[in-house]
Formats: C-alpha cells, sequence, structure tokens
C-alpha cells in the first residue's frame, strides 16, 4: 500500500493543493486532512493542484488525528523541533526504504505534515512511531508545507524509479563501436604519420597511445565519429580539393 500524506490541521487550501500536486508528481494518491482549518472542500485548493485535481476529489477529512491514522501500520512525524521524545529520528529516504518494505507485505505507512503556521504539536508527534527530519542548512532549517511533502514523496518514488542517472538526447546512432573508433584511430595516425607528426621516433609509440587515449576516452557516439573522420578529411586537403602535401620523413 502507498503511503498515506496527512495534512494535520492545515490552514491554506493553496497549500493543500500544492501538496496534492506534490504527491501526484511522484505517485502518491492518498491525501488525508485532519480538521482543515478552512474546512474542507477549500476553492483555494484545486487551481494550486495544477491537475492533480483527483486528489482533492477523493481525500478524506478526519476531525482528529487518531482516527486519520486507524489503518496505518507507521507513522512518521516531519519536524525539525526537538521534543524530548524517546523517539528515533530518520531521514525521508530511510523512511522511504521503510515504506517499500510495509507496502511488500500489504501494510501502509503515514506521513504526518503540521499546520503552516508551526508545525506538529507535540502531542500530535506521540502519535508517531518515528520522527522524520529533512537534513537542511542548522541556520536556516525551515521547510515549508509543500517543500517538506515534495522532498518526502520524492525519496519515496527514487527509491522504485529506473531512470537512468545520465541519458543522451538526439538521434545519435548509439555509442560508437570499437571497430568505429579503431576507424578514427588508424584515419588520423595515418594522416599524422604522412605529415611527420610522430617525432622524435623513440617517442612515436607513447604518442600513439595518448592519442588513442584521448579520443577512446569522451565516449563518443557513431555519428561524432563519422563528423570528427570528416573533420581529418578536411583538415588534409586545400579548399579546392586537392590533397595536402605531405612531408617527407626526417
Amino acid at each position: 500500500m502507498k503511503p498515506a500524506f496527512i495534512l494535520v490541521r492545515p490552514q491554506l487550501g493553496e497549500n493543500i493543493g500544492m501538496v496534492a500536486r506534490a504527491m501526484w508528481n511522484f505517485g502518491l494518491d492518498d491525501l488525508r486532512l485532519v480538521a482543515p482549518r478552512d474546512g474542507w472542500p477549500n476553492p483555494a485548493a484545486g487551481p494550486a493542484a495544477s491537475g492533480a485535481d483527483r486528489l482533492l476529489d477523493e481525500a478524506r477529512v478526519f476531525p482528529d488525528l487518531p482516527s486519520a491514522i486507524a489503518d496505518c501500520h507507521r507513522v512518521y512525524a516531519t519536524t525539525v523541533r526537538p521534543r524530548g521524545m524517546m523517539k528515533e529520528t530518520v531521514t525521508a529516504r530511510f523512511a522511504a526504504v521503510q515504506s517499500h518494505e510495509l507496502d511488500a507485505q500489504g501494510l501502509r505507512a503515514a506521513y504526518l505534515f503540521g499546520p503552516e503556521r508551526a508545525g506538529l504539536e507535540t502531542e500530535d508527534v506521540a502519535h508517531a512511531d518515528q520522527i522524520l527530519t529533512i537534513p537542511v542548512n542548522p541556520d536556516f532549517s525551515s521547510l515549508n508545507l509543500a517543500q517538506a511533502a515534495v522532498l518526502c514523496a520524492y525519496e519515496w518514488f527514487q527509491h522504485v524509479d529506473e531512470t537512468p542517472d545520465a541519458i543522451l538526447g538526439g538521434d545519435h546512432g548509439g555509442p560508437a563501436s570499437r571497430e568505429a573508433l579503431d576507424g578514427l584511430v588508424g584515419h588520423l595516425d595515418a594522416e599524422l604519420t604522412a605529415r611527420n607528426y610522430f617525432r622524435p621516433s623513440h617517442r612515436a609509440a607513447v604518442m600513439r597511445q595518448t592519442l588513442r587515449g584521448m579520443l577512446q576516452r569522451p565516449g563518443f557516439t557513431e555519428q561524432e565519429v563519422r563528423t570528427l573522420r570528416g573533420v581529418v578529411r578536411a583538415l588534409c586537403q586545400l579548399p579546392n580539393g586537392i590533397a595536402l602535401p605531405r612531408r617527407s620523413r626526417d
């Protein structure tokens, strides 16, 4: 079961909408409200949700926190203030791992977020199993409601997201094959050899190794290798297409 995001006594409809948007960005859809100050539904929530209206339509309202977490099996209280309670403090990343472990068992986690002005009260935190604190600049540790929600939702999503860390865009034909790279190295080597580049002769082997290392390191695509070979050909001929003369070897 995906975790529930529970807003305890939220004050502004705009913030409820932004939390819904953050949740839906990362695939979460169980939004619960505990005694919202201005009642529910709130007309200010819709525009701030920016398309996550389904979460607002399906949001459940509870009169108190115990009833909101009654079906949950682990509860995280998001707060940065020390409470003097004997409760373990975890990061959003750690809570995400636990939430997925619970999900695999058919159990549900809940994230509690307090009112915008002062956050969760101590008696709210008392209902939680763990305190969730997001590491931030210790000299300025206050996050607004939507920021805290988006960070928690992001960490939950990242735990199962399989998006590659880096993707090369464009129509590039894929990574260059070893054959293509060898062709580029050989092409450049031949032109440089014809122009007596590898001097002195006792350094030629090292110079060729350095040249190959330079060309292999960037991870060229097939298109880039073809382009570089075109550059080499262009550099080795005059503007009228006649090949540049080759120097005789010393």
